[in-house]
């Protein structure tokens, strides 16, 4: 017996909402990762872009465990000397809830051309609405 593969033109893709309010930053983040890759599927394919549309609201209301708002930093580099920025968790809380959430999520996709553009599968909104209505998502509850 031969080994199904999926190809390109079979894949279809759903467009899912989900809501961050109170949920925990990894659980959601995993969650996110697996509806992204499409392993939530009974027909993936690890090499292929099969995943579903993720709209993740609610950002700035997600859940965030122990001391990590004002422990955890996030680290950035100019490019020049000495050109490192540190970051806390609560600062960027504060200004762009989303970001969290997006690189919690990048930080459990393949570090390779797939995962870049399994990412930009991706929408991530720190209040309650979206502009993806015409796309009638579906919504997901976890």
């Amino acid at each position: 017996m031969k080994t199904y593969s999926m190809k390109l033109d079979e894949i279809a893709k759903d467009w899912l909402v989900v809501d961050a309010e109170d949920i925990v930053l990894g659980r959601l983040a995993t969650q996110v990762a697996t509806f992204l890759r499409g392993k939530h599927k009974p027909t993936f394919t690890a090499s292929l872009d099969m995943g579903d549309n993720v709209i993740v609201v609610n950002a700035a209301k997600v859940k965030i465990t122990g001391q990590k708002r004002e422990q955890k930093v996030y680290l950035s580099h100019t490019g020049y000397m000495g050109g490192q920025r540190v970051t806390t968790m609560a600062k960027l809380m504060d200004k762009h809830p989303e970001e969290v959430i997006l690189r919690a999520v990048k930080g459990m996709l393949p570090k390779t051309r797939l995962g870049r553009k399994q990412l930009t599968n991706l929408r991530v909104y720190p209040g309650g609405e979206h502009p993806h209505g015409p796309q009638q998502p579906k919504i997901v509850e976890l």
